[in-house]
């Protein structure tokens, strides 16, 4: 218990100086709302784009600290991304959110990209939750409604991965450059999966309660690997996958989340069958782990070359994936992963001069150059959120062994 004490409070440190960073450096006070980049010196890139993805995701990091602290700077810090996400980002014509905004908050890149609607929902049902707001959790069944609507697929099953502003198809579906252009991706069935377990802790609709459940289902069914224990990330639209790549951050992180929508869904039985899927994820993730406690990025499945570099975000969702597994089990050894994780990360990722977790090192220790402190990826969620969800399963560990 004392390891766990001091990893607690460990992390609590951690969270408070991650938010701390945020308000300080990202708040935009000319332009209104956050700026769209900083870069790894703290420098403001001024004109840089606006996403709704960083956005959301702030909007939802200091709703979940307000929830969690109850200190009203964090929820003065969540209701001005609330305004600025309703008054910018959404479309109040075709529904829906803009993928950017120019840094004077116009609509730039009007794509809908059902993840970062999906992002949208899961901020505004966590303000909501924190804030009783009812026009946030207006706002997030118009977007449930409208990923309905036009983005799941009626006949083969799933969500499709983008649209135009009109909700016309596109030829570029993709999310980011290195993704596969496919048509159903295991990244945007997470994310919508995430969002739609927070709308059901604010909203316990029966309608929604069997999507979630089919999002599990999708998941048994197709996503994971039965052979390998790994994800598989792209399919097309009948629902042929597209081999390419092993992502081990996505492995761990779809660990802990997929039994998470199960425990809010109150589903006894699927909680139990995907506490079994959550173990084989982690020991599918866990072959990404270096000597070093930190987890590779992604290996390209075609070649068999790691990607060595060691990104920010799967080292977050290590250290909660392989807690909630070692919770789950008992075994000593899923505990030690998360905290080899969190050791890597406090001596390589976090930025000890100048405040918040770098992008990534390369294999020689040195710092990704040319990444964001905060960008259109590059946000308090990851981060804040592994922070504050194992400091939630630490103290209910600890209190149930009290």
């Amino acid at each position: 218990m004392q390891d766990l004490q001091q990893y607690y409070n460990e992390l609590d440190r951690e969270c408070l100086s991650i938010l701390k960073w945020w308000m300080e450096h990202s708040i935009d006070r000319t332009n209104g709302g956050f700026y769209g980049k900083i870069d790894n010196n703290n420098t403001v890139i001024e004109e840089a784009p606006k996403g709704s993805v960083l956005n959301s995701r702030i909007l939802w990091t200091f709703s979940a600290a307000y929830h969690h602290y109850k200190n009203p700077v964090y929820l003065h810090t969540a209701t001005r991304a609330f305004e600025y996400l309703n008054r910018h980002f959404i479309d109040l014509e075709f529904g829906g959110v803009y993928w950017s905004v120019d840094a004077f908050g116009k609509p730039l890149d009007t794509k809908k990209q059902v993840y970062a609607i999906a992002f949208a929902l899961y901020g505004m049902s966590e303000y909501y939750l924190a804030s009783g707001d009812e026009k946030a959790l207006q706002t997030a069944t118009s977007l449930y409604n409208a990923i309905e609507e036009h983005s799941r697929d009626k006949i083969k099953g799933g969500y499709l991965e983008a649209f135009s502003r009109e909700w016309n198809d596109l030829p570029d579906l993709r999310l980011s450059e290195k993704d596969f252009n496919e048509k159903k991706t295991m990244n945007t069935h997470l994310h919508i999966l995430e969002a739609y377990s927070n709308l059901y802790k604010a909203w316990p609709n029966a309608k929604l309660k069997e999507d979630i459940t089919e999002l599990l289902q999708l998941f048994k069914k197709h996503f994971i690997d039965a052979e390998t224990g790994h994800l598989i990330l792209f399919f097309n639209e009948d629902w042929q996958p597209k081999h390419g790549l092993i992502s081990y951050g996505h492995d761990i992180e779809a660990a802990w989340l997929l039994q998470e929508a199960a425990i809010i869904i109150g589903d006894k039985d699927l909680i139990e069958e995907i506490k079994h899927l959550s173990e084989k994820l982690a020991i599918s993730a866990a072959r990404g782990l270096d000597i070093d406690g930190g987890l590779w990025y992604e290996r390209d499945i075609t070649s068999n070359h790691l990607i060595e570099e060691k990104h920010w975000w799967p080292q977050a969702e290590a250290m909660v994936g392989f807690y909630n597994v070692w919770a789950n089990t008992g075994q000593p050894s899923y505990l030690q992963h998360s905290l080899n994780s969190w050791a890597f990360t406090q001596e390589y990722i976090l930025d000890k001069q100048r405040g918040e977790w770098y992008w990534g090192i390369k294999e020689d220790y040195s710092i990704m150059p040319g990444e964001d402190k905060a960008g259109l990826w590059k946000c308090p969620y990851h981060n804040g959120r592994a922070c504050l969800e194992l400091m939630k399963r630490i103290q209910s560990n600890i209190t149930a062994t009290s």
